[in-house]
């Protein structure tokens, strides 16, 4: 196969995406039982970017007896090369055909990646569904945060992960090792999987439970981790400091998912921080977790890898902050630092019922304090088709970024401030309490997008916002059941591939997809009972139906709920292991 790519790479762009071979490759030839492929579904430079199946690439290949490759989803141009020259689509590693692996992991980040299941399945010369793949085939099982809602994808797969795949992954692969030794076939084997935590196989349909660890400080973590080929989205070394979040903004599926919440120990972050910046050569490192700032010994933490950073000549970088935890000083070092911030919503009403947990004084000191620091450039998001928003609210977008403006002539250090409002549109995304919710209608988006258009129309503020038909076919994946797959398959033989790069999406495509499969996508868009069965219902995320549906209530009171740091709320996830008090 090498002989015939080394002709391809010189036809297509990026051939870097395709050799493999980086920096800090763990060794493919070291003796195994058990070969796995984890793919990826979009192209190589986001794929790389991924923390997650960073963490698991490594940690397979840190086990005896197992080797672990990679796959992304190849670019058009290189899956026209490999159609031509009648080549399946193959590992990174070794070029091998990814039929001929043992197992074959896919990582399904967010819903416009589906098409990109099926497309690479089809250039891995396997049947889209898995009850049309025989023993002649390896298991093929998914995991990612998608998984919070299997069912649009469930029938492509043998198996769902479900949860923390340090936990469910290790045990699914040790237990295939453990079934080909002694010559069971794939069904026996799906059968002893559906009994671990954290395991749905949609053939048989089986209630499972959310795998998590217990305690994220003894967790295994890479610091020796392979350096890209080529430019990607996130180039840089990451830490991950907690799981979980405390803040409960309801809107936020992955605040409700990846509860309970554990940190890791400061002196264990300084320490993989030191490896990584010392293993890779990267010239940032960034500190990431959904609420990185309500990390409880940040202060602490980013004193004393910025020491180590400092003699190392790397630069630090922290993501999205909440406005109320704003440690100002953190920044006093960092002057000119581009801050970004999360207020989601314009009034204090609708942060209310979203329990944003945020008031106008958080907003005025921290970002009064932002711009005392030298602060530059402030980017500020918010979602629109919230429950309840009114034109006021928009309004209060508006009234936000003038008051930044405000702010940065009375206190600003730095001469000049630009400033970026990004919108996106609201999604009643599962294991939320606005589950039930329906989606405002595509015209009410282009409305209020126009509204913020014509209102920011401010000296050196950029206004950006989300394509609201993608928002439209989000949502219907994001709540749909498995009736959606055969729309997901149509839509890719329609030509729908890597919907999630703009230039590539098509709505008319999709929406022709959705009749020629006869699946009414309205009814996805249209929100559910509260006694009504949800297609997920079957998945043990961890939070309890129960409490959702009280937030539920709460929202539309306009009442909030304080977050649960040194307070249980009882959501139920506490069940899974002990948050952090």
């Amino acid at each position: 196969m090498w002989d015939k790519l080394k002709d391809i790479l010189l036809k297509v762009q990026k051939p870097a995406r395709y050799v493999g071979g980086e920096y800090n490759l763990p060794d493919m030839d070291k003796p195994c039982q058990e070969r796995v492929c984890l793919c990826f579904s979009d192209k190589y430079e986001v794929g790389m970017s991924n923390i997650g199946t960073r963490i698991l690439y490594h940690m397979l290949n840190d086990m005896p007896d197992i080797v672990c490759e990679r796959c992304y989803a190849p670019d058009i141009d290189m899956a026209n090369e490999l159609r031509k020259n009648n080549l399946p689509l193959f590992s990174l590693e070794t070029k091998r055909d990814i039929k001929s692996f043992d197992i074959v992991g896919f990582s399904v980040q967010f819903e416009l990646q589906f098409t990109n299941i099926v497309y690479m399945l089809d250039l891995m010369g396997m049947p889209y569904y898995a009850k049309d793949r025989g023993e002649e085939f390896p298991p093929v099982v998914a995991g990612g945060p998608c998984v919070v809602n299997p069912m649009p994808f469930a029938p492509f797969f043998d198996a769902i992960l479900i949860g923390e795949g340090e936990k469910n992954l290790k045990e699914i692969v040790l237990l295939h090792k453990e079934c080909k030794q002694n010559k069971i076939s794939k069904k026996e084997f799906l059968e002893r999987a559906s009994k671990l935590d954290g395991v749905y196989v949609p053939s048989l349909h089986n209630p499972t439970k959310r795998a998590v660890l217990e305690d994220l400080d003894k967790a295994y973590f890479p610091t020796k981790i392979l350096v890209p080929n080529c430019e990607i989205v996130h180039d840089r070394s990451t830490i991950e400091l907690f799981r979980g979040c405390a803040n409960g903004c309801r809107f936020c599926q992955a605040g409700f998912y990846y509860r309970p919440i554990r940190e890791r120990k400061v002196d264990t972050l300084v320490k993989y921080a030191c490896e990584l910046m010392d293993n890779t050569g990267y010239d940032e490192l960034s500190l990431s977790s959904l609420s990185t700032s309500d990390y409880s010994g940040l202060k602490e933490l980013v004193a004393k890898i910025k020491v180590e950073a400092d003699k190392r000549k790397v630069k630090l970088a922290l993501p999205s902050l909440r406005l109320d935890s704003f440690e100002a000083e953190i920044y006093e070092d960092m002057q000119g630092a581009s801050l970004t911030f999360a207020p989601e919503a314009g009034t204090q009403r609708l942060r209310d019922v979203i329990n944003k947990n945020i008031k106008e004084s958080d907003i005025l000191s921290s970002l009064t304090a932002a711009l005392k620091y030298g602060v530059k450039n402030v980017k500020l998001y918010f979602i629109t088709g919230l429950p309840t928003e009114t034109d006021e609210d928009l309004q209060g977008i508006v009234d936000i970024v003038k008051l930044v403006k405000d702010l940065h002539y009375k206190y600003g250090k730095s001469k000049l401030l630009n400033i970026v409002v990004s919108t996106s549109v609201f999604i009643p995304k599962p294991l939320t309490p606005f589950q039930w919710e329906p989606q405002i209608s595509l015209e009410e988006m282009y409305r209020k997008q126009d509204f913020l258009k014509e209102n920011l129309r401010i000296k050196n503020v950029k206004y950006s916002w989300h394509d609201a038909k993608a928002s439209v076919i989000e949502a219907v994946l994001a709540r749909g059941d498995q009736s959606i797959a055969k729309a997901v398959v149509k839509a890719y033989e329609l030509g729908c591939i890597f919907d999630s790069w703009s230039e590539n999406f098509d709505y008319d495509k999709w929406i022709k997809a959705f009749e020629e499969s006869g699946v009414d996508y309205n009814k996805f868009l249209k929100g559910f009972e509260e006694d009504e069965e949800l297609p997920w219902d079957i998945i043990d995320n961890g939070v309890r139906k129960e409490y959702l549906l009280k937030e539920r209530h709460l929202a539309i009171e306009g009442k909030t709920t304080p977050n649960c740091i040194g307070k249980c709320n009882g959501c139920g996830a506490n069940k899974f292991a002990r948050c952090f008090e």
